[in-house]
């Protein structure tokens, strides 16, 4: 039996090691990283990746899109899905900056603890790469959602994007949170909070929990100090504060870890299989049904 190949895009100058050791550990046989790469390199390297072994074959390569770029990453997934010629394809999986696998965990985390349909869940820091696709995947769960950012246009643009994804029927709003002080108040209107700002920015001071709150579940995915949420430890798992049972980056991140090597396994079950937020969100099902 041929090895298992995995080809790593990455726009970024070097390859991601975290994603890197990743596939390593998910029982890649080879691993090929390639960096810097460019919409314009990819029909090459994909091209080079399907002619080299013949259709029975074909499940033992697959590729992964990565780096820090999501944009970047996303149009050369996208570019890599025209390259297919009938059944000679390849199985693919896109998770920049991690994005899709943890955004994937933090709901499922909260979803331990609460059904989010009909909930009134906040998304902080919900036009970058994690909150986005957090708030992509509680709508899609019929939770109302309020998607913040510190500027509301941005947030109207996203809240429409995720709603040509997942049906206008969805509801998500867009509101302008631009100080700490702001995101409390929010706070006594919402259920379930996830914070996914950028690294080392406190969203919600401390003291929050002793304030006046409908908060029951609250995920802070920032694992550099201060937190995102302050009273919320990057270690919480589950962990009951004043009543919020509340989780940390680390918290998250021992799931987020499992999904993550649990799809690039999957990458090698057939040649034709597509993985982004939903089918990833769907792998991390399964492992949280076991």
């Amino acid at each position: 039996m041929k090895p298992k190949v995995l080809l790593q895009f990455d726009g970024d100058k070097h390859p991601s090691s975290f994603d890197s050791v990743v596939a390593v550990d998910a029982g890649v046989d080879q691993l090929l990283s390639f960096g810097d790469v460019a919409t314009e390199d990819i029909e090459g390297l994909i091209h080079g990746a399907m002619f080299t072994r013949g259709p029975a074959d074909l499940r033992r390569t697959a590729a992964f899109f990565g780096g820090s770029d999501v944009t970047l990453a996303t149009r050369l997934f996208e570019r890599a899905q025209t390259c297919f010629f009938g059944p000679i394809r390849i199985s693919m999986m896109a998770d920049p900056n991690g994005a899709n696998t943890t955004a994937a965990a933090a709901v499922l985390c909260a979803g331990r603890h609460m059904e989010v349909a009909g909930r009134r869940v906040v998304v902080l820091g919900g036009t970058g790469p994690v909150g986005c696709r957090i708030a992509e995947l509680v709508a899609t769960q019929e939770a109302r959602v309020l998607l913040a950012s510190r500027k509301r246009e941005r947030a109207e643009t996203v809240c429409e994007e995720i709603k040509t994804r997942v049906g206008q029927n969805a509801t998500i709003e867009p509101i302008a949170i631009d100080d700490s002080l702001a995101a409390r108040e929010c706070l006594k209107e919402v259920d379930v909070v996830f914070a996914a700002g950028a690294a080392g920015v406190e969203l919600i001071p401390s003291g929050w929990l002793q304030s006046e709150t409908s908060v029951r579940i609250a995920v802070d995915l920032n694992a550099v100090p201060p937190a995102g949420i302050g009273q919320v430890e990057a270690s919480d798992a589950g962990l009951v504060r004043e009543g919020v049972t509340c989780y940390g980056a680390v918290g998250v991140g021992g799931l987020k870890m499992k999904i993550h090597r649990a799809a690039i396994q999957s990458l090698f079950e057939s040649n034709d299989a597509i993985l982004e937020l939903n089918q990833i969100f769907e792998i991390g099902r399964e492992i949280e049904s076991v």
